[in-house]
């Protein structure tokens, strides 16, 4: 079942949700995470205290609002529109991720946050 949540940065509140995958469930389970926020491009990314490997869910290009886990980084990353290393028409990680889950709300809220900002994940039932 999926598992609702915000992200909290910038002034805003995003919904979201955690698909029902293992990868999915151990970061739901690491809730509430308060981070440093990395820009890249039309990405954030940061780490989650998670450690997972790539499963089946995994991709190289992911779709606009797109959730991803990255292992090489240990990090939760969403993803609002091109990356630097995105060619055209696609949006593309810096290595694969495993897609954990998808943004619900406003993307263009997303493009507020800034490089080293704080960004707040908690379950969307307030814990």
């Amino acid at each position: 079942m999926p598992a609702p949540f915000l992200i909290q940065a910038a002034g805003e509140s995003v919904c979201a949700e955690l698909f029902d995958t293992n990868c999915a469930r151990a970061i739901a389970a690491a809730l509430p995470i308060s981070a440093r926020a990395n820009t890249w491009g039309q990405e954030i990314y940061f780490k989650v205290g998670v450690n997972e490997r790539l499963d089946e869910t995994a991709r190289e290009a992911v779709n606009l609002g797109d959730i991803g886990y990255w292992p090489t980084g240990d990090a939760i990353c969403f993803f609002f529109g091109p990356t630097p290393a995105s060619a055209p028409g696609e949006i593309r990680p810096a290595s694969a991720v495993n897609i954990v889950g998808r943004i619900r709300g406003d993307l263009e809220a997303l493009k507020r946050v800034r490089d080293g900002q704080m960004v707040t994940l908690r379950l969307a039932d307030g814990d």
